[in-house]
């Protein structure tokens, strides 16, 4: 078994239709404090956080929502998308699940922080600082290169032409 950082997440979606063709709108976050401030581009993030070896992948998933987003987990089927691993060497396992959630109702967890550096000063940010329903190609433009890869098969199972998550 893997000793190595893992993290787990829920990409809620919505599917859409344009001219007879599915495809899905993907609710993703701008992940917060200083250090992403400013920034767009790869900037963006599938709701998700670490868990230990006490907790399982999907209860993660579920807790990390409620946490960042600050409302319950909608109902529905979870569609596994499987994991990728990243470049930072953590392996990320994330669900689908086709939902409506409405962004006004969104109220995002906080962490604290020193900041800036070495101050002494503690500070409150929250852990997304805003969320958006995004096409595909819009997610591509804003998730962290490593998450990418989860867009794309969720959009591939509901066009019909998934392969394994795990391929």
């Amino acid at each position: 078994m893997s000793t190595g950082r893992r993290s787990a997440g829920l990409l809620v979606f919505r599917v859409t239709e344009d001219a007879g063709e599915r495809d899905v709108e993907v609710l993703i976050g701008h992940m917060g404090g200083p250090f992403w401030a400013g920034r767009e581009t790869a900037a963006w993030s599938v709701p998700k956080g670490e868990y230990g070896p006490d907790e399982g992948p999907e209860a993660a998933a579920g807790r990390e929502f409620a946490e960042e987003l600050g409302v319950p987990v909608p109902p529905g089927e979870w569609i596994s998308l499987g994991e990728a691993r990243q470049r930072s060497g953590k392996t990320v396992t994330v669900w689908a699940l086709e939902a409506e959630v409405d962004l006004a109702s969104v109220v995002p967890g906080t962490f604290t922080m020193e900041w800036p550096r070495r101050s002494g000063v503690q500070q409150e940010f929250p852990e997304m600082d805003r969320f958006a329903w995004c096409t595909p190609e819009e997610a591509a433009e804003r998730l962290v290169a490593g998450q990418r890869v989860f867009v794309d098969r969720l959009r591939d199972r509901v066009r019909g032409t998934a392969v394994s998550p795990d391929a």
